[in-house]
């Protein structure tokens, strides 16, 4: 699908999504709950959300050294945050993965493979961490919420489609069962080379096993860290839950956003806030409310991505000294 007609849906399903959320709230009554939020609430779950990008390009720093790939800190950094700032207008965070792939391959000659198997590779253990911490607030809700039991199902496909996944991505013998059968199909549109050399770049660290241990290590930390800044984005609004549901609704939210149909996830997210916290007796406009500064957080943190993007673009104009 060309880009343009891809951009128009997913603007138009965002739009309608986000028309139907302002049909179903008092709009009036969510833009004053907003006014009235604690704002220094709101600026801790900022700072709290921006200090876990500094763990993310930590993350990916350890995946790359663990292949023998050293690069600076500030660069991965930077180039974080630019994915960040791509990420809000490219689908998902699929995009501003894609725009790390590439500058780090303009960067560094013949690591391509490499460079695309560290950033896909962060996104496997991610989505582990997410479902680790998924299960870990599903145990704590037990018997204290009834309407968590659909989430226990919900768990346990993710986990056994994760199982598959590692088995498909660790195990010699179907790597090369891959190789023989599948990877060929793709001769036709030319990709039977560049997924060979993903899946191989990625199968490697199967003999790096301590390495992906503490990269999951700091990605559950990191994502506890930003489970935090969604609740503070709660209590700015007053939204009278406990703790334990927001480790639910945290990596629900985070496997939500993934969710390619929409501009970065806008509505979905939203939506889902009303949906979630709804089930635990929270009004739908505080819910909208709280969606919408966890919002408002994030693109805040996609500033300095884009400084840098603007940086980079006037700085072959500027005069020679």
């Amino acid at each position: 699908m060309r880009r343009p007609i891809k951009l128009t849906i997913q603007l138009l399903v965002s739009g309608a999504v986000i028309a139907f959320l302002l049909w179903q709230i008092d709009l009036e009554q969510t833009v004053e709950i907003i006014r009235d939020s604690r704002w220094g609430y709101v600026l801790l779950a900022f700072l709290i959300f921006l200090g876990t990008t500094w763990l993310m390009a930590w993350r990916w720093r350890m995946l790359l050294a663990a292949k023998g790939v050293h690069e600076p800190f500030s660069w991965l950094l930077r180039m974080y945050f630019v994915s960040y700032a791509a990420g809000q207008v490219l689908p998902t965070a699929i995009g501003g993965d894609a725009v790390r792939i590439i500058e780090h391959s303009r960067r560094r000659d013949g690591v391509t493979a490499t460079a695309a198997g560290a950033v896909v590779m962060e996104r496997v253990i991610g989505s582990a961490g997410t479902l680790v911490l998924m299960a870990v607030g599903l145990a704590v809700a037990a018997g204290r919420y009834d309407d968590v039991r659909l989430l226990f199902l919900l768990e346990v496909v993710f986990v056994a489609a994760m199982v598959v996944l590692g088995l498909l991505l660790f195990s010699r013998r179907l790597g090369l069962a891959l190789e023989r059968r599948l990877f060929p199909l793709g001769r036709k549109v030319r990709l039977e080379k560049p997924l060979q050399a993903l899946y191989w770049a990625m199968h490697e660290y199967r003999t790096t096993p301590v390495a992906l241990l503490e990269v999951l290590g700091v990605t559950l930390v990191a994502q506890l860290l930003r489970i935090a800044s969604i609740w503070l984005c709660g209590e700015a609004v007053g939204a009278d839950v406990s703790p334990v549901v927001y480790l639910i609704l945290g990596p629900l939210l985070f496997l939500v956003q993934m969710v390619p149909f929409t501009l970065n996830g806008l509505g979905v997210r939203e939506a889902f806030f009303v949906l979630f916290l709804g089930r635990f007796d929270v009004p739908e406009d505080v819910a909208f409310a709280a969606g919408f500064l966890f919002y408002a957080v994030s693109i805040a943190t996609c500033l300095p991505g884009g400084f840098i993007l603007l940086w980079r673009s006037i700085r072959p104009a500027a005069p020679a000294q």
